[in-house]
């Protein structure tokens, strides 16, 4: 596979602090330090984190105050890029990263629930970390009938990204069904999963008809936990 499109520093920064208040790490009303601290913190310049936080003020997560400093406001809805992504480290939060192995389209197997409009879909495996610690394989259907073709070095490490700006479709729901079950036969020289892992099916619907997207994902669950908040 050719290398990914990373997430640009100040999304990868504006999403990991996101993360952090989603699991209640940063607690509403809580002052962040001042910037320049936070940016020395990160390695980054003062620019890159203010745009960050910017983004975290549209997203309603982030209130700035003349003269007083930065306050840490907790959502009604989260929106952020990870919005939906439910694995978290076990003390909460981490920034996810995707290392993509495969994608090939082909005739949808057998063993895959009903889903979609096409007899074949992209099928697309990765490999995930959170914050560098390996966390989960995952492998996602895309319908056939939605694009033709999907040029591997177009994707993003957020394939939700990847669907608004590049194939523009939202998802706008979806169903998880959260158990254990058999790791699969395939990565387990990137991550050594217990057998039976963690596992989750996750049903992704554009809009009200057919799921568009159907995807299977193994984590570890000594690393990782699932966490849903209403």
């Amino acid at each position: 596979m050719p290398d990914i499109t990373s997430l640009p520093i100040y999304q990868q920064v504006s999403e990991r602090l996101a993360r952090e208040i989603l699991a209640g790490r940063l607690t509403k009303g809580t002052k962040l330090p001042p910037e320049r601290e936070m940016a020395a913190a990160r390695g980054i310049a003062v620019g890159t984190l203010r745009k960050a936080l910017n983004q975290l003020v549209q997203q309603g997560m982030l209130v700035r105050v003349h003269g007083a400093g930065n306050y840490i406001k907790k959502p009604e809805q989260a929106t952020n890029i990870y919005a939906y992504f439910r694995l978290e480290r076990c003390e909460g939060g981490g920034l996810p990263t995707a290392e993509f192995l495969d994608v090939q389209r082909m005739q949808k197997p057998a063993d895959l629930p009903k889903f979609g409009t096409s007899d074949e879909g992209h099928r697309i495996r990765r490999f995930r970390k959170l914050d560098d610690v390996p966390a989960a394989l995952e492998e996602i259907w895309l319908d056939g009938d939605v694009v033709d073709h999907i040029p591997p070095e177009d994707l993003s490490e957020s394939l939700y990204l990847y669907y608004r700006t590049r194939l523009n479709f939202v998802i706008r729901r979806f169903e998880d069904r959260v158990s254990v079950g058999p790791k699969p036969d395939w990565g387990q020289d990137l991550l050594d999963l217990p057998n039976p892992t963690g596992f989750i099916e996750r049903y992704s619907w554009a809009h009200d008809d057919a799921a568009v997207e159907f995807s299977r994902t193994w984590y570890h669950p000594e690393r990782v936990v699932y966490v849903a908040r209403a």
